[in-house]
C-alpha cells in the first residue's frame, strides 16, 4: 500500500513539474518583449505576429512571377516595410524610399521630380511599384540599368542627389550607412528576430526590400472580377459595360495599317507592349517616342520599361504624370501620343511595332473610341492598395 502511494506521489509530482515548467516556458513566449520596436511603431509591428506578406492570395490567371531566389518571408518584408518608410536611410534623415512611392498614388509620385537631399532631384519620374512583383521584365528603373529589383533598391540611397549616400564630396557612403543603422535600436530587434543577428549588410537591405516592393500587390480590380468569370480575355466580360468592353477589345486587338502606317482595320493594339492580364510591360519593348530629358537639352533614346497599367487612374483620375519624364498628365493625351508617332531625328530605338513599314504609325482614333479606351483602363484599378496597413508607415 505504501508502495503505491510513493508511486502516485511520484506521478503527481512528475506532472506538476511537468505543468509548472511549461507554465514558465508559456509565460517566458508570452512576455516576449521588443522594447525598440514598441517605442518607434506601437502596435503596427508585432515581431511575435508578423503582417501576412508572404501567403497572399493571387489570381490563377496570373502566371508571371520574378521573385527568383528571393522568396517573400513574412519577416524579411516587415523590416524591408520599415526601411522603405525610414528617413535614415538618408544622408540628412528627411528623404526615404516612400518620399518618391507614395501609398496614396499607387507607390508613386505626383511630381515630375520627386524631391531629394539637399535640394536634389530625380532624374527621372518616380516609376508606380504597383504589382513589380508580377512584371514579366525583371530588370528595374526607366532604362532597365538594374538586372534585378534587388540590385535597384541600393541604387537611390547612394545617389548622390536622391538620399544621398554617394561617397562623394565629402558625403558618407553605403557602409556608413549600415553602421548608422546598426546602432538603431529596433533595426537591432528586427533583425535579430528575423535573422539572428544584428548584420546590417547591403544584401539584407536588398532582400528585406525587394520582398516589400514584392508584396505590394492589387488584384481587387473590376478587370479582375470579371476576368474570374470568362476563359479568356477575349471574351466579353459579363460584369462589364458595353464600353467597357469595346474598350477592352481595343486594347488587345492589334491594328492593321496600309503602306504609309494608317490603320485601316483592329484595334490600338496596347496589349501589344501591356499585355493582360498582367499589364506589364513586354521585356522586348524599345522606346516608345517619348525621348526627352527633363530640364535638359537632347534626347535619350534608351528608356524602354514602364511600371504596370494597374492602378493607373484612381476614380477616373491619373494617380501620377506619365512616361519617365511626366509629359503626359492624362490618358486622353497617351492615346494622342500613340495615335500619331512622330519618328524624331536620332531615335534610333524605337520600338518597331510603332513604325509599321517603317513610318510612324496613325491609328485615326475616333472620340467614341478613346472613350472606351479610357472606360477599361478604369477596370484596371483596385482599392485595397491604398488602404492595407501592412504597407502603410509603420512609423505612423
Amino acid at each position: 500500500m505504501l508502495k503505491q502511494i510513493s508511486v502516485i506521489t511520484a506521478l503527481l509530482c512528475t506532472v506538476f513539474i511537468f505543468e509548472y515548467c511549461s507554465k514558465k516556458n508559456t509565460d517566458a513566449i508570452a512576455s516576449q518583449s521588443y522594447p525598440a520596436i514598441t517605442a518607434a511603431f506601437g502596435n503596427n509591428i508585432d515581431p511575435n505576429n508578423f503582417a501576412n506578406y508572404a501567403a497572399q492570395p493571387k489570381p490563377n490567371y496570373i502566371v508571371k512571377d520574378n521573385t527568383g531566389a528571393n522568396p517573400i518571408t513574412n519577416g524579411k518584408a516587415t523590416i524591408g516595410r520599415v526601411l522603405f518608410y525610414d528617413k535614415s536611410l538618408s544622408i540628412d534623415n528627411t528623404i526615404a524610399c516612400a518620399s518618391c512611392h507614395k501609398q496614396t498614388f499607387a507607390f508613386g509620385d505626383t511630381a515630375i521630380q520627386s524631391k531629394g537631399v539637399s535640394g536634389g532631384l530625380t532624374g527621372r519620374h518616380s516609376m508606380r511599384l504597383v504589382n513589380a512583383r508580377f512584371a514579366n521584365e525583371a530588370k528595374f528603373f526607366w532604362n532597365e540599368r538594374a538586372a534585378t529589383l534587388e540590385v535597384q533598391t541600393t541604387q537611390p540611397i547612394q545617389d548622390h542627389a536622391e538620399m544621398g549616400f554617394s561617397g562623394q564630396t565629402g558625403r558618407q557612403n553605403l557602409n556608413d550607412l549600415l553602421n548608422k543603422l546598426k546602432g538603431i535600436g529596433y533595426y537591432q530587434e528586427l533583425f535579430t528576430a528575423v535573422y539572428g543577428d544584428v548584420n546590417v549588410t547591403e544584401a539584407r537591405l536588398q532582400e528585406c526590400l525587394s520582398q516589400f516592393i514584392r508584396s505590394i500587390q492589387s488584384f481587387d480590380a473590376k478587370y479582375d472580377a470579371g476576368r474570374a468569370l470568362v476563359n479568356n480575355d477575349n471574351q466579353n466580360f459579363p460584369n462589364f459595360s458595353a464600353s467597357e468592353n469595346a474598350g477592352k477589345n481595343l486594347f488587345n486587338t492589334p491594328p492593321t495599317f496600309d503602306a504609309t502606317g494608317n490603320r485601316i482595320a483592329g484595334g490600338l493594339g496596347c496589349g501589344g507592349c501591356h499585355a493582360a492580364p498582367e499589364f506589364d510591360i513586354d521585356p522586348n519593348t524599345r522606346n516608345n517616342g517619348i525621348i526627352g530629358i527633363i530640364n535638359a537639352t537632347g534626347i535619350d533614346i534608351n528608356n524602354t520599361r514602364s511600371p504596370s497599367l494597374r492602378d493607373l487612374l484612381r476614380n477616373g483620375v491619373p494617380n501620377t504624370p506619365m512616361m519617365h519624364t511626366g509629359v503626359f498628365t492624362t490618358v486622353q493625351q497617351v492615346i494622342g501620343h500613340y495615335g500619331n508617332i512622330t519618328i524624331a531625328p536620332g531615335n534610333t530605338n524605337l520600338d518597331p511595332r510603332l513604325r509599321p513599314n517603317g513610318v510612324g504609325q496613325k491609328l485615326n482614333v475616333t472620340a467614341t473610341e478613346v472613350n472606351n479606351v479610357i472606360a477599361f483602363m478604369n477596370t484596371l484599378s483596385g482599392n485595397n492598395v491604398y488602404t492595407d496597413v501592412k504597407w502603410g508607415n509603420p512609423f505612423k
